[in-house]
């Protein structure tokens, strides 16, 4: 598990390395990735993520960058693994994000990505 770790943890770097770069972002998910973004949008399948980052990245939104910050890794079975991250964002806004991973042909992917916004009192 060690090792499993170890990867689980250069993924997380690698989506906040790569969150500017489509190419390379959409490389890190599985076929049928599930997203859902800070604001409540749902996007489904690598094509569509794709899409819409692609068009993120031409507007304002290629400004605001996030921190991914990992907290624990709980397995569900050898090559599921469930992430607790907390998301930073440049502009002062925190969400709580959660990534589920799954291991495939010996590389973790990101089959589930999902923001909570996080509100303080």
């Amino acid at each position: 598990m060690n090792t499993d770790i170890k990867a689980i943890e250069q993924l997380v770097r690698d989506a906040e390395d790569l969150q500017s770069d489509v190419a390379g972002f959409t490389g890190l998910l599985t076929d049928d990735v599930s997203l859902v973004n800070f604001t409540g949008i749902r996007l489904r399948g690598r094509e569509q993520v794709t899409q819409v980052l692609t068009k993120a990245l031409e507007s304002p939104l290629k400004d605001v960058l996030t921190k991914n910050e990992l907290l624990e890794v709980t397995f569900l079975r050898p090559d599921v693994a469930l992430a607790n991250l907390i998301k930073h964002v440049n502009d002062g806004r925190t969400g709580a994000l959660t990534f589920v991973l799954v291991k495939d042909d010996g590389t973790w992917r990101i089959a589930l990505a999902q923001t909570t916004p996080v509100v303080t009192p």
